[in-house]
């Protein structure tokens, strides 16, 4: 009897625990009322803000098992761009009207247990259209628990899998369930983020340990009432902001604050018709990024012919600026610039076949061409050189500006790679060594942006060195080291090994220039795969049969990898048994130089580099004035999350007194980045010669006389 009583006890208990699951009955059409807006700008009210705001009716209907489909009606866009909060949004007609056959498709998507899978749309519905549908489905994103009304997991959505935190009530009397959700969108895995502007730059994830400078959170609320099978979302409200400045966040920040209320209005029968096109797979809830031509924000520009448009600004820059330059002369060139970039490689010959023969007209474009930065523009500037058309000064100027400004892409890389192999460029060595370094910097920032680039985007480089040392073309083998150095690929690994001593039979028969090339070139890849270039970099220091050159730039290669205390504890144990004090001297200065830095990406090194201070003899401190010797210094303001720092290295020779290089180095680091700003480097290598050989070397001369045969060896 005790048995039956507890059996059925237990039967009743469950039959009253709700399914947390939301549900959308088969065969029955739920009509939504969505409103979503963003706005971004300063928080203080007075100030400016711009945005945009979406209104509209969502219907969800299931198609088939766990999928359903999702349709917008009556969609309306307003456009905001005034003082917040007086002004008004102002309803934006033309972009409504633009839109509204992408935003009437619907779109078919994956729905599980509270879990949106795949996203699938036809071709003809943009990536941004696709994406405001990701941001309704993100709002029925709900994982949630029955054994559970607190708990927090991660959770993934438009931003990438992040941090959330869950609540859940339940009111008895009213039979509603109220879920609370918190997002923390600054701690996500696989996060959707996209820099702009710091092609550059080197992520520095120790400056944002402390304070960051882009932060996020979201916050859910969400009202349902119990069926028969789940529950029924009925009400629903996200606020979503994001602030991002400079320094930091602590002192005031702009904001990029969203908000979206989904609000069910009714339950009807209509069915929705899914689109006569084929649906593609468009992926999951994560942001799509759009490739979309990406305008000058200070000059938003509609480009309806842009033939006739770039023609129309031509003119007018032509015409005004003969005498003086007019007001409206740096917006018109921006203008110029933009209508470039949507222009093909046709469209941009044409221009220049018309007006090539105008000097005011061919300047000009000759200016706007190299900023344009596509590979459309990069080729107009190769083939017209190679048709004898461009000046060398022309060409140098708009080269060494579209090198550097040109977007890294494959078909940029490709552009660049066949204009440094071509016959006329290798008639010019100065020039083509710009291109070359021009060329292994854009492979650096592709790679920036894709990590898992090939290997094959370096392949003529790799083919021009093998070549060049089968030859023995020294000049050659050290500019291939050079761009290998720039671009930075752990692919570059293996072949510069070969010109390493002790790695590579090739660098027996290299002189020490090139040894040195080669240990240099290692750096960036230090940064990127510091394990690789650790036990290379460090065989070569402690090789005493080597030069002691390349040994104290193996040094400098070495300590790029950020060494551990364990093994900076090592190299403190072999500089107390270094023979060649130039070796020691340079090794315990650069340690000792790292013991005072305050840059939080080298506070682990700053730490193992005061251990082996302690490690090494007092007597390395007392050093000639002569000796080789390396200097760090920096500072940086936490508070600001703002610094600079500078390396200095004076490698010299015991036999003489001029050195025999001299490298500066200075790093910039803001908003939890760094990036090294200027790298400058002089080689005195045969100076000392050329003073000995001359006249001024005998005792017996004036000193006027001297200085002018030294003048003239030094000018020689």
């Amino acid at each position: 009897m005790r048995v039956l009583v507890l059996a059925l006890t237990v039967a009743l208990v469950a039959s009253q625990q709700i399914n947390l699951v939301p549900e959308f009955a088969a065969g029955k059409t739920y009509v939504y009322k969505y409103e979503g807006q963003i706005l971004g700008g300063l928080p203080q009210e007075g100030l400016g803000k711009a945005g945009i705001k979406v209104s509209c009716k969502a219907l969800i209907r299931a198609e088939a098992r766990n999928t359903y489909l999702l349709k917008l009606e009556d969609p309306q866009i307003y456009e905001y761009a005034g003082i917040w909060p007086k002004d008004p949004f102002a309803p934006a007609s033309k972009l409504t009207s633009a839109l509204k056959a992408q935003l009437a498709t619907p779109i078919r998507f994956e729905y599980a247990n509270g879990a949106v899978g795949q996203v699938f749309a036809p071709a003809k519905v943009s990536a941004t259209v696709v994406n405001l549908h990701r941001g309704i489905l993100n709002i029925l994103q709900l994982n949630l628990k029955n054994t559970q009304n607190v708990y927090e997991m991660h959770e993934a959505g438009p931003h990438g899998v992040c941090k959330t935190h869950y609540m859940i009530t339940e009111d008895a009397k009213s039979r509603q369930i109220t879920v609370l959700k918190s997002k923390d969108l600054t701690n996500c895995h696989e996060r959707v983020i996209k820099d702009a502007g710091l092609a550059y730059a080197e992520k520095c994830a120790e400056c944002q340990q402390r304070l960051q400078s882009l932060t996020g959170t979201a916050t859910y609320s969400y009202t349902m009432k119990p069926t028969d099978a789940g529950v029924q979302v009925s009400e629903a409200a996200v606020d979503e902001i994001h602030q991002f400045s400079p320094f930091n966040t602590m002192a005031g920040a702009a904001q990029m604050r969203a908000k979206q209320t989904l609000t069910l209005m009714e339950v009807q029968g209509t069915p929705i018709a899914p689109d006569n096109t084929q649906y593609l797979s468009r992926g999951s809830l994560k942001y799509e990024f759009g490739a979309e031509l990406l305008q000058t924000p200070i000059q938003l520009l509609k480009i309806s012919n842009a033939e006739a448009q770039t023609a129309e600004v031509l003119k007018q820059l032509a015409a005004n600026n003969v005498a003086m330059v007019s007001e409206d002369a740096p917006l018109k060139f921006l203008q110029l610039v933009q209508l470039l970039r949507a222009a093909t490689f046709e469209n941009i010959q044409a221009m220049w076949n018309q007006y090539k023969t105008k000097p005011i007209h061919r300047r000009w474009i000759l200016d706007a061409a190299p900023a344009v930065g596509t590979p459309a523009a990069l080729r107009f500037i190769k083939e017209k050189f190679q048709a004898g058309e461009f000046s060398a000064p022309e060409f140098t100027q708009a080269l060494l500006l579209g090198l550097h400004l040109a977007t890294a892409d494959p078909e940029a890389i490709q552009q660049a790679a066949s204009l440094a192999q071509s016959p006329k460029i290798r008639a010019m060595p100065a020039l083509r060594e710009v291109i070359m370094l021009g060329y292994g910097s854009m492979v650096a920032k592709y790679c920036a942006e894709v990590p898992t680039c090939s290997a094959d985007l370096l392949k003529p480089v790799h083919d021009n060195a093998a070549e060049a040392i089968a030859k023995g073309e020294i000049s050659e083998i050290s500019l291939a080291l050079k761009v290998l150095g720039n671009a930075g690929h752990p692919a570059s690994l293996k072949p510069i090994m070969k010109l390493l001593p002790g790695f590579g039979s090739a660098a027996a028969a290299m002189p020490t220039r090139v040894q040195v090339d080669a240990i240099l070139a290692l750096r960036n890849i230090a940064k990127k795969e510091p394990k690789l270039v650790q036990p290379v970099a460090l065989q070569l220091f402690m090789d005493k049969n080597l030069h002691q050159e390349a040994r104290m730039v193996a040094c400098i290669a070495l300590f790029e990898t950020k060494p551990s205390a364990a093994l900076m504890s090592t190299v403190a144990g072999a500089i107390e048994k270094e023979p060649r004090n130039e070796v020691a001297s340079f090794a315990y200065s650069y340690i000792k130089s790292l013991t005072r830095s305050m840059a939080p990406d080298f506070v682990n090194v700053a730490a193992a580099a005061n251990v082996a201070v302690r490690i090494l003899s007092p007597k390395l401190d007392r050093q000639s004035y002569f000796s080789s010797t390396a200097y760090h210094l920096d500072l940086y303001v936490s508070p600001l999350m703002a610094g600079a720092a500078g390396t200095a290295f004076i490698i010299n020779d015991a036999a003489t007194i001029v050195p025999r290089a001299v490298v500066a180095k200075a790093r910039a680091y803001l908003a939890g980045a760094a990036a090294d700003v200027l790298e400058v480097g002089v080689r005195t290598e045969g100076l000392q010669k050329a003073l000995q050989r001359t006249s001024a070397a005998d005792e017996n001369a004036d000193r006027i006389t001297k200085i002018k045969h030294i003048l003239k060896a030094v000018s020689d």
